[in-house]
């Protein structure tokens, strides 16, 4: 289990809030705002949604007081495998990884 390294960063609470609390109110509104799209949309067929399943376990990750939140929201969207494919199965990349697709053997 990871410690929680008090005093590690040299800003204050108050120099951190002053600094990036504009920024990180945005991208909290980018999230609310991409949330209620996906709610206000035409057809509710992504419940299962792999990406969307990760978003809500990041969210859920974000709201504990635990340390090194950063590092627990990187593990859920990444691809925890260590072989390499044989072959390229995409062109791009999805931005979180499909667990259930592994589970079917499909990777």
């Amino acid at each position: 289990m990871m410690k929680k390294y008090e005093g590690s960063c040299r800003l204050s609470q108050q120099q951190l809030i002053d600094e990036y609390f504009m920024d990180v109110r945005a991208k909290l509104l980018d999230v609310a705002a991409f949330l209620d799209r996906i709610d206000r949309s035409v057809e509710c067929n992504a419940e299962e949604d792999f990406r969307m399943m990760a978003m809500r376990e990041g969210l859920q990750a974000l709201c504990t007081r635990a340390p090194y939140r950063v590092r627990t929201i990187q593990m859920i969207f990444s691809d925890p495998t260590r072989e390499p494919l044989s072959e390229l199965d995409r062109k791009s990349a999805f931005g979180a990884y499909d667990y259930h697709r592994d589970k079917e053997g499909l990777r």
